[in-house]
């Protein structure tokens, strides 16, 4: 774990040095500046965790480079020195937001207590910010779209386990909306009003993910320089949900099974045992009962978290759904756009029900979402869609089949795709005969062959 990245700012080079090289020998990184005008420069290019500044500069005082730098970051941790003549002045400063102040000659012992102290003031904020995060997507309302027999029996089953406290096991290939099912799921039971922490199992190295999952006490490893609350801590009386429980590590899994037989762990480098109550909702997109034949998952385990399964039908086994879905990410991105409301072709539609969707449900909202973005007119077309060759060979193929099986004859289609071309460009024959691949005066010559004009049935339509 890296060290807390420290700006120091004063107009005396030795000052700033001095008080460099004790963090550094302590393990922090430092940036120093020479005037606080170069420090507001500093600080707007890279990140910072805290700020020790002099208080008197000649260009702008400390006080004014807190007051500078807080309009860009409410939460800065800012400590001023001073001598001690302007110890009113820092008083002053600590009223107003200033984190604390140093005295002149500054004292190591008392630099790096003060320092310790701010920055647990910032982790706690960080904590208590992340809490406030997960309360408020929590009581975001949960929308989950669809129709199909197997939505509404999904759906209901949402709201029956909702209602107990029972671990639940959320199966699916992925992209199919396990997490915004378990979001549902927490949403509308009894611990709603309390956080729910989500834990991504297969993203986090398996060291990070033990600290990430239970915490850890301060000397605990090398660089474990504060106490951490771990996610089930953070999670007391609420919910975790712990994605692609099927990558957890053998170890890992023993702790878990603990937490949820006992609902007791420890944080890493204690012998203090905690208790939480906590309800877990797991997601994979793995074959478990394999994975167990394999030994590579806790039969145990296995049988703990899956006492209420519910699985997620892919996009390809609810195609009644995908229109209503296409529609409503439609209505979403064009509202996150600040475009004017826009509709899907018909062929559009048609290209979206026959596609396999092997991503599902996020495949199908990238779609729509790129096709909002990018889409000129009002109007998400068949060219909108950024689908593979391969589909859409598929659906060309389609389309010709079906015109075999309805009979048409050669001339009949030719006649037809030259009118619909030069109905969609306006009778322009310039513009029709680049869509159909044709020369101007091949098309003309074809338009003539098949008595094809502006005046012949279709006059209104140029």
């Amino acid at each position: 774990m890296s060290k807390e990245h420290i700006l120091v700012v004063d107009d005396d080079p030795n000052q700033s040095d001095m008080i460099s090289g004790i963090l550094e020998s302590c393990g922090y990184r430092t940036r120093t500046a020479g005037s606080a005008r170069a420090a507001i420069d500093i600080y707007h290019e890279e990140s910072f965790d805290l700020v020790l500044s002099d208080l008197k500069m000649p260009d702008m005082d400390g006080l004014a480079l807190y007051t500078n730098l807080k309009t860009s970051n409410p939460d800065l941790i800012f400590i001023v020195i001073t001598a001690h003549g302007s110890i009113a002045s820092a008083v002053s400063a600590v009223r107003v937001g200033v984190y604390d102040y140093i005295n002149k000659p500054v004292d190591t012992d008392e630099l790096l207590k003060t320092l310790d102290r701010a920055l647990e003031v910032k982790r706690l904020r960080e904590e208590n910010r992340l809490l406030r995060e997960e309360m408020h997507h929590s009581e975001q309302a949960v929308t989950i779209v669809g129709s199909s027999p197997k939505m509404v029996a999904l759906m209901e089953s949402i709201q029956t386990v909702a209602r107990t406290g029972a671990t639940v096991l959320i199966r699916g290939e992925s992209g199919t909306g396990k997490e915004l099912v378990a979001t549902a799921i927490h949403a509308n039971s009894r611990r709603s009003e309390k956080p729910m922490i989500k834990v991504n199992c297969g993203a986090l190295p398996e060291t990070l993910l033990e600290d990430e999952l239970f915490g850890h006490e301060r000397g605990a490893f090398t660089g474990a320089d504060y106490q951490r609350k771990g996610r089930f801590e953070l999670a007391d009386e609420g919910t975790i949900f712990l994605d692609e429980i099927g990558e957890m590590a053998p170890h890992l899994q023993v702790k878990l099974l603990r937490v949820l037989q006992e609902k007791q762990f420890e944080r890493l480098g204690s012998s203090k045992t905690l208790t939480v109550d906590v309800r877990v909702v797991a997601c994979t997109n793995r074959n478990l009962e394999q994975l167990v034949a394999e030994g590579s998952f806790r039969e145990d385990l296995y049988y703990r978290i899956n006492v209420v399964p519910i699985t997620l039908p892919p996009l390809r086994e609810r195609r009644d759904d995908i229109i209503l879905l296409a529609d409503y990410f439609v209505r979403k991105y064009c509202e996150e756009n600040s475009r004017a409301p826009m509709s899907i072709s018909k062929e559009a539609r048609a290209c979206l029900v026959r596609y396999a969707w092997p991503g599902n449900v996020r495949e199908l909202e990238n779609c729509m979402e790129r096709a909002v973005v990018l889409e000129p007119s009002s109007e998400i077309r068949a060219s909108s869609l950024t689908l593979d060759r391969e589909f859409r060979r598929s659906v060309r193929e389609g389309v010709v089949d079906e015109l075999l099986d309805s009979r048409f004859s050669m001339d009949e289609l030719e006649r037809d795709l030259i009118r619909r071309a030069l109905v969609k460009t306006g009778w322009n024959q310039s513009r029709a005969a680049e869509l159909l691949g044709l020369t101007r005066r091949t098309l003309q010559y074809r338009m003539e062959k098949y008595s094809v004009t502006s005046e012949t049935g279709d006059g209104n339509e140029g």
